[in-house]
């Protein structure tokens, strides 16, 4: 019998060892599968498509590197464990969060497409002016083949396809902006004081005048004063200074 007893007792202390050392080991496997967990999210766009989801992944996996170098091997693996489960979930989370960049990309692409149809239609090039006439040949051109390129690329990359539409805006401000000096060619400015707004004008947001590039607000010196063919009327602040506007001084 205390043969017996000796050997259970031995057992035990065997066990609790194995335990203990197993505690007291470092969680290599458990950190690399984290690890590896991390960079199938990256690769699959997280850090465009599940931005939020890969920072909560990415917290967790410094929480358990903080365990690691406490050498708090329990917290670090069970830390590791979390960092993983997060980030296999923030790679699940990649497919809707780029459904909805191509939904946004496209409609980029559609809004784009309208203000190069009114731009189009509203400029009127002078057959003697050669050199500008050839610019603005080569910008159609280039805006044409941008244009498709942005379109091919939403499906496989909807985000970089919406910085291309924001590239390509540079083509129609410029262009817009050429357009009062045509206007002024063949309306010569009115000697008579302007003609009264009317009221639904009077309640438009923000008031620019394209000759300046300077938008105005309610209450301005110059709000009420801008001439109709100078005239550009915006939302808000934000959508006139997209489109290339400064607040003016008074």
């Amino acid at each position: 019998m205390t043969h017996f007893r000796y050997s259970v007792s031995l057992i035990i202390i065997l066990a609790l060892t194995v335990v203990f050392i197993g505690c007291a080991k470092p969680p290599e496997a458990e950190k690399a599968a984290a690890k590896a967990a991390a960079d199938a999210a990256v690769s699959s766009g997280a850090d465009k498509y599940a931005t939020a989801d890969l920072n909560k992944a990415r917290q967790a996996w410094e929480a358990a590197e903080t365990f690691m170098k406490e050498k708090k091997y329990e917290e670090a693996r069970q830390g590791y464990l979390s960092a993983r489960a997060a980030f296999e979930k923030t790679a699940g989370a990649v497919g809707e969060g780029k459904k909805r960049a191509a939904a946004e990309a496209q409609a980029a692409v559609a809004a784009l497409e309208g203000s190069w149809v009114s731009l189009k239609s509203g400029i009127k090039m002078d057959n003697k002016d050669k050199n500008k006439k050839d610019a603005w040949e080569e910008d159609v051109k280039t805006f044409t083949e941008s244009l498709q390129k942005i379109k091919d690329m939403i499906a496989r990359d909807p985000a970089g396809a919406k910085g291309k539409v924001e590239e390509l805006k540079s083509i129609i401000v410029k262009w817009d902006a050429a357009k009062p000096a045509q206007k002024a060619t063949a309306e010569p400015p009115a000697k008579t004081p302007p003609a009264a707004v009317s009221p639904a004008e009077q309640k438009t947001k923000v008031v620019g005048n394209r000759d300046s590039k300077l938008y105005h607000l309610p209450g301005m010196k110059y709000y009420n004063a801008v001439k109709a063919y100078h005239r550009v009327k915006f939302d808000s602040e934000e959508e006139a200074i997209k489109a290339g506007y400064h607040k003016a001084p008074r």
